[in-house]
């Protein structure tokens, strides 16, 4: 009961952060002119966006099935794409949810042990950091000046003055005191269960035993090429919807490259699907490129708005083929 209260608060503080940032972000605009340019897009690029956007996907589901398979277990791609739509839905609810939700799916479809998945998703979590700082360095080789500008104007003197504001704070040495005492009382004084702590191992030698199945990988080359292939389908989502829209029809390859790492930030944020964090973050970049804000809103809901679509579409999806399939017999329920 108390952990569902604390998800339920979680979930609320979560919401309220993202609406925050979504009317920061919209708190300078004209929502009538920005709407009635987005009805104007051009739905050929937004389209070929979008297809983008599902090729990625497709790749990804692939690449999973190429580090489960030296598990020993050879997963459906229909079972894989499914899990992994599913939990992309489930990040719009709580952020870092789909994690846990496509392995729970797989392990359901499958039978695939949950904390093996995890592992090999958290492999992929790597392996996407290391993309995205990738393509952080080509954007300062080739938009040295503006990235730096960029992340000096919206992250590190923000960040910087936030830190100063709390480290002042009496009340932020209280809730420290606080936290090192909790600490203290769930290290030293609390004892867990043996059932607990055989679970927590279970998962630790499940997360081990991903990471050492990677090593045994047979197509390692299929694996690289399918890493690119995403971040590259990734740049053209950006890429292509410039075209969508008048104002910024006009963008280089190297706006596209920006936004793409940009983006990257704004949905990593700790909110539902990276809202606002996302619009605000884009926006700002493209004000470099001599946008202006408001057209700049426009993308960045433009390629929010489309993406979200095809979520809630292709996830809803989802739940469906697999309601249909374990309703027929053809998903293991155990």
């Amino acid at each position: 009961m108390k952990s569902n209260i604390k998800a339920i608060i979680k979930y609320i503080l979560l919401l309220i952060m993202g609406a925050a940032l979504l009317w920061f972000a919209f708190r300078r605009v004209d929502l009538k002119s920005t709407i009635g340019e987005i009805k104007n897009a051009n739905l050929f690029w937004l389209s070929l966006s979008i297809l983008a956007s599902l090729i990625a996907f497709v790749s990804r589901a692939i690449r999973w099935n190429l580090l489960i398979e030296p598990l020993g277990y050879k997963p459906k791609l229909d079972n894989t794409s499914a899990a992994l739509m599913i939990g992309y839905l489930a990040n719009l609810a709580v952020p870092r949810l789909g994690e846990v939700t496509r392995c729970g799916t797989l392990n359901q479809t499958e039978n695939i042990p949950f904390e093996k998945l995890l592992g090999t998703v958290i492999f992929e979590r790597i392996i996407d950091v290391i993309s995205l700082l990738i393509c952080m360095v080509l954007v300062a080789i080739s938009e040295y000046s503006l990235l730096g500008d960029f992340l000096s104007q919206n992250i590190f003197i923000p960040l910087q003055e936030k830190f100063h504001s709390i480290i002042n704070s009496p009340l932020t040495i209280g809730i420290v005191i606080a936290l090192m005492l909790a600490a203290f009382y769930f290290i030293f004084k609390r004892k867990r269960s043996v059932a607990m702590n055989d679970k927590i191992a279970l998962i630790i030698r499940g997360i081990r035993d991903g990471f050492v199945a990677v090593r045994k990988m047979k197509k390692p080359y299929l694996f690289i090429f399918h890493s690119v292939l995403i971040w590259f389908m990734y740049f053209l989502m950006s890429y292509l919807c410039f075209s969508a829209l008048q104002a910024t029809s006009h963008l280089s390859w190297h706006a596209g490259l920006f936004v793409l790492v940009v983006g990257g930030m704004g949905m990593s944020a700790p909110v539902q699907g990276g809202i606002g964090a996302y619009h605000l973050l884009v926006s700002n970049g493209l004000m470099l490129y001599g946008i202006t804000y408001e057209h700049g809103i426009a993308f960045a809901t433009l390629m929010h708005t489309s993406q979200i679509v095809v979520v809630l579409v292709f996830g809803g999806l989802a739940f469906l083929y697999l309601f249909l399939k374990k309703r027929n017999g053809k998903v293991d329920a155990s």
